[in-house]
């Protein structure tokens, strides 16, 4: 069986440590779900916006869906990953409110 890759775009710049939390709490989310995550977030620290952005958009070129954390309207990089994902035709997930930690003690029941 292959597994469906999930690429995470998201608000990150100017939020507190990057708004690693969520993203990591995505993607434990999606990858209850069986998914093959890929998350930028996991990428060391260091980096500039444009080298993580290149980065993020070869990790997204891998994939078959992108999942949008809440916010992701009000970020410049997560509308670009968009923009790019519709040209892909890769299929596009909204967070839409949902709170990633209840619903993952909820799948682990």
């Amino acid at each position: 069986m292959i597994k469906r890759k999930v690429y995470i775009a998201g608000p990150m710049s100017g939020l507190p440590d990057c708004n690693r939390t969520a993203f990591h709490l995505a993607a434990d989310y999606l990858h209850a779900l069986g998914r093959v995550v890929l998350n930028p977030a996991s990428l060391p620290p260091g980096l500039t916006e444009p080298e993580y952005m290149q980065i993020g958009l070869a990790m997204m070129m891998c994939c078959d869906e992108i999942y949008l954390l809440d916010g992701w309207g009000q970020s410049f990089g997560a509308r670009a990953e968009l923009a790019l994902a519709k040209k892909l035709d890769l299929k596009i997930i909204y967070q839409e409110g949902m709170d990633h930690e209840v619903t993952l003690r909820v799948i682990s029941l």
